[in-house]
C-alpha cells in the first residue's frame, strides 16, 4: 500500500509526480516516485494499492498503467491517518491479512531490502510480532510490514490519531530491524531536499 493522498504542500507540486531518480540527463522523465513505488513493491504482494485524495485524477494514469488498484480517501483533509485506514479497510475487503506500507515522498528503497524485511516479517509472526519495521542508523522508517493485529489496531484508532501513536502502544509486539539502506528513514517533504537525493 502507497500513501499518495496528500497535498504536497511544502514541496509545491505533487510529490508522487516528482521524477525518480530526480532531474539529471539520465533520468527516464516517465517513471515518478509513484511509479517506481509500484514497480518496486509489485513483484512482493498480491496487490499494489495507492491511496490517493484530490489527486485522484492525475495518478490515476500511473496507476493503471502499472496495473495497480487505487482507493480514494474521501476526505484526505483529515491527513494522512485516515489515508492509512482507507488503506486498510480496503486490505481487509480484498481478503488480505497482512501488508507492506510505504509513502509516496520516499525514494524507494532497494529491491534486497524489501526481501530482508519479508524474510523477517514471515520470522516475526511465527514469534506473534505484529509488525516490522525498518531502521537506519536509529531511524524507524518505511516500508512497514503489517499483520492482521496490527492492521486491526490502526483501524480501531480515532482518526485523531497517528500511526507513530499506534505502533508506540504496541511497541511490544513491534520488530525494529536494522537496515543498510539510508531510504527507508530518507523523507521528501521541500524541494531542497529532493534537489539533495543521489540520483
Amino acid at each position: 500500500m502507497i500513501l499518495a493522498a496528500g497535498e504536497s504542500s511544502r514541496m509545491g507540486r505533487d510529490k508522487a509526480l516528482l521524477p525518480w531518480p530526480p532531474d539529471s540527463p539520465t533520468a527516464d522523465s516517465s517513471e515518478t516516485f509513484l511509479s517506481a513505488a509500484i514497480r518496486l513493491f509489485a513483484p512482493y504482494v498480491d496487490i499494489v494499492l495507492v491511496v490517493a485524495g484530490k489527486n485522484e485524477r492525475d495518478l490515476a494514469p500511473i496507476v493503471y498503467a502499472r496495473g495497480a488498484s487505487l482507493v480514494i480517501n474521501p476526505d484526505p483533509a483529515r491527513g494522512q491517518f485516515s489515508s492509512l485506514q482507507t488503506g486498510m479497510r480496503e486490505v481487509l475487503n480484498r481478503g488480505r491479512d497482512a501488508a507492506m506500507i510505504t509513502l509516496v515522498d520516499r525514494p524507494p528503497v532497494e529491491p534486497q531490502t524489501i526481501e530482508f524485511l519479508a524474510a523477517e516479517f514471515e520470522q516475526a509472526l511465527a514469534r506473534t510480532i505484529w509488525a516490522v519495521v525498518p531502521e537506519y542508523q536509529g531511524k524507524h522508517g518505511h516500508p512497514i510490514l503489517a499483520g492482521r493485529e496490527m492492521i486491526e489496531a490502526f483501524l480501531r484508532a480515532p482518526t485523531t490519531a497517528n500511526a507513530r501513536e499506534i505502533e508506540h502502544v504496541h511497541q511490544d509486539k513491534i520488530a525494529y530491524v536494522p537496515v543498510n539502506d539510508p531510504f527507508v528513514a530518507s523523507n521528501v517533504d521541500t524541494p531542497e531536499q529532493y534537489a539533495a537525493l543521489p540520483s
